[in-house]
This record gives C-alpha cells, sequence and structure tokens, in this order.
C-alpha cells in the first residue's frame, strides 16, 4: 500500500473547485470535448483545448466553432473573457489541474486506441501530483486501468494516491436540440473513491448541475455503460428493421404497427427502421464490445446478428426502389435519381459510417445517375470521387430526376415532385401519413 505523496485533501479540490481556481484541459477538440471545454470555461474555470488540428485551434482562438452543437457565438464569448483557449499541444499549456481525455476510438476490426494512447503519454510528460485525469473516450471495459493507468504512471507517479484517475463516458448526442450537456446524467467511475469524489465534484461545477452527476464503483462499469447504451440501440434498431422487412412481405403497414404499439406507456421504447446507424457511437460501440469478448472467447451472437441486419438495409432499400419502378416498367439502370441526406443522422454534417452513401453506392453500381441534395452536407466523397450537393431551393432543372429517395429524415420540400407524380421512395420515415400513389415507404 503507498501512502499519499503530496496530495490534495478532498476538502482543499472542494474548495477550489467553488473557488474556480482550477485550470481544466481538455484533449480533443471534437463533439465531445469542444462543448465540454467551453461548458467548463462559461461555468468560470480557466479552460485549454488541446487539439492537434493547427487550423481547428486557430479558428476557435477567432472565436468560429466547427461543432453545430457549439454555437461561434459561445466560444468567441470564453475566449474574449480569457477563459478558453486552443493550443496544438499540451505542453503548452501545463500547469492543468484537471485533464479530460476527448480523443477518437475508431474501430477497423478491433479498437485503434493510438489516439487514447498518445494523449496519455503527453498528459504522462507533464503529469503533477495532485491532478485529477478523466477519460471520456468510448472504449471495451478495463481500457482505463489497462491501458491508461498504465502510461500515467510510467513516470512514477501512482494512480489514486500521488494524482486521481477516473472514466465518464460522453454522452454527446449532435443535433439534439431537447437533451444536452447540461441537463443529461453524467456517469462516472474513478480508480478509487477519492478519484470518483473528485472528478464527480468538479463535473457537477462545469455543468452546472451537480445532481446529474452519478457515480458508479469503477471506471470499468462506466465503460460498459456506454457500450450498453449504444448496443441497446443499436439492437433495437435492428429489431425495427428486421420486422419492418417483413411486415413488407406480409403487406402490413408498419408505421402504423409502431404508432400502435407506442400508445402503451409502459415495456416498449419506439424506434423505427431507416438505412442502418451510422456515426461513430451506434455503428461502433457494440462492435467494440464483441471484439473484446471475443477476447476472452466469450459468445455474443445477438450483437453480431443485428450489426448484420443493419449492414444489409442499405441493399434492402436499394431492393425495394428497384420493385417500386418495376410497377412503372422502370429499370433503375440510367434512371436519375436525387437522394435527400447523407450525414448519418438528420440535423447534423457528419458522414461518418454513413449508410446513406452505401446505398448511393450501390444505386450507382446499378447503373443509376445518382445526385444527393443535404443543406448541411456541400461536398463528400462518393466511391473515391467528390460530389457536390443539389440546392433543391434554387435550381431550376429538378425535371431531370425520375426518382428521388429520402435517406434521412428533414424537412424536405417535396411539393413539385409530388405534384409531377414522381416515385418517391421514403427510407427515413420523413412523409409518414401520406398515402399519395408516387410514395413507397420502408
Amino acid at each position: 500500500m503507498h501512502a499519499p505523496r503530496n496530495t490534495e485533501a478532498m476538502d482543499e479540490f472542494t474548495a477550489r473547485v467553488e473557488a474556480r481556481t482550477l485550470t481544466i484541459a481538455v484533449v480533443g477538440l471534437g463533439y465531445a470535448g469542444l462543448p465540454l471545454a467551453v461548458s467548463f470555461a462559461e461555468a468560470g474555470f480557466a479552460t485549454v483545448g488541446v487539439d492537434v488540428d493547427l487550423e481547428r485551434c486557430a479558428a476557435l482562438n477567432h472565436g468560429f466553432s466547427h461543432v453545430p452543437d457549439v454555437p461561434s457565438e459561445r466560444v468567441a464569448a470564453v475566449v474574449v473573457a480569457n477563459r478558453f483557449e486552443a493550443v496544438a499541444g499540451i505542453d503548452d499549456y501545463p500547469v492543468a489541474d484537471v485533464v479530460f481525455v476527448c480523443v477518437p476510438t475508431p474501430f477497423t476490426g478491433a479498437p485503434d486506441l493510438s489516439y487514447v494512447q498518445a494523449a496519455a503519454r503527453t498528459v504522462a510528460e507533464n503529469l503533477q501530483p495532485g491532478m485529477l485525469v478523466v477519460l471520456q473516450s468510448t472504449s471495451y471495459p478495463g481500457t482505463t486501468t489497462e491501458v491508461v493507468q498504465p502510461l500515467l504512471e510510467q513516470n512514477g507517479l501512482i494512480a489514486g494516491v500521488d494524482f486521481w484517475l477516473a472514466f465518464s463516458p460522453e454522452r454527446v448526442d449532435p443535433g439534439n436540440r431537447t437533451w444536452d450537456l447540461h441537463n443529461t446524467p453524467k456517469v462516472v467511475g474513478g480508480l478509487t473513491h477519492g478519484c470518483t469524489r473528485r472528478a464527480c465534484a468538479i463535473l457537477g461545477a462545469g455543468l452546472g448541475a451537480p445532481g446529474l452527476v452519478y457515480p458508479v464503483s469503477s471506471p470499468a462499469i462506466a465503460e460498459m455503460t456506454k457500450l450498453l447504451e449504444n448496443t441497446y440501440r443499436m439492437v433495437n434498431i435492428a429489431l425495427v428493421n428486421e420486422l419492418a422487412m417483413l411486415a413488407h412481405e406480409m403487406d402490413i403497414d408498419f408505421e402504423q404497427v409502431i404508432a400502435a404499439a407506442a400508445t402503451k406507456p409502459f415495456g416498449f421504447a419506439s424506434f423505427r427502421p431507416g438505412v442502418g446507424p451510422g456515426g461513430e457511437c451506434i455503428a461502433v460501440d457494440p462492435r467494440i464490445l464483441a471484439w473484446k469478448a471475443r477476447e476472452g472467447d466469450l459468445d455474443v451472437r445477438l450483437i453480431d446478428v443485428a450489426d448484420e441486419v443493419n449492414r444489409g438495409m442499405a441493399r434492402h432499400v436499394v431492393e425495394r426502389i428497384i420493385e417500386m419502378l418495376s410497377r412503372h416498367g422502370w429499370g433503375l439502370a440510367d434512371r436519375r435519381v436525387l437522394c435527400l441526406g447523407v450525414s448519418y443522422k438528420a440535423g447534423v454534417p457528419d458522414t461518418r459510417n454513413s449508410r446513406a452513401l452505401r446505398v448511393i453506392e450501390l444505386l450507382e453500381q446499378t447503373g443509376a445517375i445518382v445526385e444527393y441534395a443535404d443543406p448541411l452536407v456541400s461536398t463528400v466523397e462518393v466511391r473515391g470521387q467528390e460530389r457536390k450537393a443539389v440546392n433543391v431551393a434554387i435550381d431550376a432543372d429538378l425535371e431531370r430526376f425520375d426518382v428521388v429517395v429520402i435517406l434521412v429524415r428533414g424537412t424536405w420540400r417535396l411539393e413539385k415532385f409530388l405534384a409531377r407524380g414522381v416515385p418517391i421512395f421514403d427510407a427515413a420515415g420523413t412523409l409518414v401519413g401520406v398515402s399519395a400513389g408516387s410514395v413507397d415507404h420502408l
């Protein structure tokens, strides 16, 4: 058992939290890191954001945000108040008292922890006795203690004795206008009780909602919590996708089924079918959990089957479009198709792991001539080529399109297409309740 060495007592830490004399560093300024950094700065803490993207740092220091959920006005306000600065390396700001690590954890058949490891090594070089380090990057249970802790301890300081270590999963839902960083409960699991208490104290102050911080007894529990949340969503999306395909074969209106089931006030959570989940959470996190299970020779068949169902939806959508056009005596070859939406979900400009892009690829493989519209995505790469978005509002030649495919839910202006009887396939539930003969629903 190590005796405490130059660590800060909890009452002193709490006093510094209340006095806003702690300096916060947030490593990684993406969808999770930037909202966190700005929130701490708004709460009165001196905050530094660390990101390897020099252009991103320069823009932030001039008050320009790259994250839609964080308006530039918020960034500019904390920059002008001298409470926020973006830097390219934590070496430029070595006096942080609390460090949050919010870097990506890509999955390419196995979790890529290179960003987490690089961040941990950099933090280790600047680690001070009494510092609190909180990992937020999503990964498998054990990452905090098996990967991050040894890297932080490489220079002799001991976690839970000389410095404090915890995991707190990010719960950011980009584009969500109801639930954000300030009203979504924050799960925290520390290496020791002292680690957990400090992480809870600083997060409660930074988010302005101490009562929303939910402590658990270990980092692994907090890590598993995030994976459970997104696996739950992925499996239920797969369920409704599979039942939607079954309902189509049985000639049952599945949208009415969902609406009817949703009237039950208990035991049912409403999900709806679509092209399949994308992004870096629902499409990735369950696969991280499945990978970890296989590392221990454990079987997680439900996750694998759900992933297979969701990945198959892009091909199913194309098959349904072909079926729709066959009623007109058409094939897809040489047909001009307008696809509405290419991001992985509505309301965001993020196309990472977007299944809408997979639908476009498959449509082009059938010989269709595809263009897309998305007000948030001006250009996108499809099959190795950059494509520019169509502006439906001002395009004077919309009559060139033979087919419209809605891939992402939105407020699309479809009056001209409906008036002309253009075949429309709605894979996103945008036209629920519209029974025009030219519209097919997933």
